[in-house]
């Protein structure tokens, strides 16, 4: 059992009944009032988000998730197919909002984690950094670069990210998935 200020970002919960992941997190005391915990949290089947604040007598369950290696194959109709590791003949289908915000950074056969949740698989965890091949990038301007300037590149998957002007195309890059910010080149 968690207790209130144990729920913090990244953690995943029983909630209703539900798995849900911790996306924000604050705690925080009001005047003279007992202490509570402002969350955000997004509902690991339904990809719902709400807000709760759990006070301090309140507690928690953690919610216990079993991770699977499994690899993507291919997206089509916004469906995404993935198959086990080493047993491609176990096929599965996950909608985009199972996924998450990562779904822009997978590229054919790369490999994540499904995470289980009652046998059920009920989503999937990219890695965090990943290396992609860029595009299309436009040319670089001449002008203000003091501040180091950024332009929008596409990548093999067809995401868009903001990268420094001396990035090209034909270069790969590496981008956290999380944000999808620009960290370097390689």
């Amino acid at each position: 059992m968690l207790e209130y200020n144990e729920i913090t970002i990244g953690k995943f919960i029983i909630y209703q009944n539900e798995p849900w992941e911790v996306i924000a997190s604050h705690v925080f005391r009001k005047q003279q009032r007992k202490p509570v915990n402002a969350t955000k949290l997004r509902n690991l089947i339904s990809g719902r988000v709400t807000e709760n604040s759990f006070h301090v007598s309140e507690k928690v369950e953690e919610a216990e998730l079993e991770y699977k290696d499994i690899k993507f194959i291919y997206v089509q109709k916004g469906e995404y197919w993935f198959h086990e590791e080493g047993n491609p003949a176990k096929r599965f289908t996950l909608k985009e909002e199972q996924i998450g915000y990562g779904v822009k950074f997978l590229k054919k056969d790369a490999i994540a984690k499904a995470m289980i949740f009652d046998e059920k698989i009920i989503g999937i965890q990219t890695p965090i950094k990943v290396e992609l091949k860029v595009v299309e990038a436009p040319p670089n301007m001449k002008g203000n670069t003091a501040q180091g300037g950024n332009k929008v590149v596409k990548v093999e998957t067809g995401a868009s990210v903001n990268a420094p002007l001396f990035i090209n195309e034909g270069d790969t890059i590496v981008v956290n998935t999380q944000n999808g910010e620009y960290v370097s080149r390689v």
